[in-house]
């Protein structure tokens, strides 16, 4: 791909832009110290990392290495990423319909997974339990494929988590363990709790984009992860 044709594809009043100006040169990036000039403490969302990770309709996606590592600015360890200058086929991601979204949190019971309270619908994020990270051509388009779902789709599908309201938000959270997991297959323990309903701590796919490989996760499935743990409990 032709950086030149390539960059030509971007707003370059965009966080995308921005974000992508420091990874082009191929070198470690801190994510505490040197993404100021974006105005965001998201750099690793939608549209940041994981947007330029997953492309767009008219845009490659972007091999984007992360790893936690000592900075000498911060003089701490700290989150960094890398691009290692390879393109990927872009991931098909369609916004929500307002119809679809209305329906998802009704089915759902417009309760937060995690905290098991009931929020009004703006104080929500339809989390797709698959991480996009993980998404491949045929799960990208069962994922987004809003119109045609039936309530079962959305159940197997989808959860819902808190927003945040100042504080880091379940959403973040999730992103942040399932890039680790890419990264290294070290599975992604919520809240520090080692525990897992299938499999064990380890990725054991050899394909990345497998979906069989985040069953047992607290992150993939949490209600269900929560069940299994107090039947572990229950049988102790």
């Amino acid at each position: 791909m032709n950086i030149k044709k390539f960059e030509a594809l971007f707003n370059k009043n965009t966080k995308s832009w921005l974000v992508y100006s420091v990874l082009k040169d191929k070198k470690w990036h801190c994510r505490s110290c040197e993404y100021q000039h974006v105005e965001s403490g998201q750099i690793a969302g939608g549209a940041g990392i994981q947007g330029l990770q997953r492309g767009s309709a008219g845009r490659l996606g972007m091999v984007i290495e992360s790893r936690n590592a000592f900075c000498q600015n911060c003089q701490r360890n700290t989150r960094q990423d890398r691009w290692n200058g390879q393109f990927v086929p872009s991931v098909n991601l369609s916004t929500m319909p307002s119809s679809f979204i209305k329906r998802a949190i009704s089915l759902l019971d417009s309760r937060d997974v995690i905290e098991k309270t009931k929020r009004p619908a703006g104080q929500l994020t339809i989390d797709h339990k698959l991480p996009m990270i993980r998404w491949n051509e045929k799960t990208s388009e069962e994922q987004t494929n809003y119109t045609d779902m039936f309530d079962s789709d959305i159940l197997a599908h989808f959860q819902l988590l808190k927003r945040s309201n100042g504080s880091v938000s379940h959403n973040l959270l999730k992103s942040r363990s399932c890039e680790k997991c890419y990264e290294t297959g070290e599975r992604g323990t919520p809240f520090g709790i080692k525990f897992f309903y299938a499999g064990n701590s380890k990725w054991t796919p050899k394909d990345k984009k497998d979906p069989k490989g985040c069953i047992g996760c607290g992150w993939y499935d949490f209600n269900l992860w929560r069940q299994c743990l107090n039947k572990h409990f229950d049988s102790q």
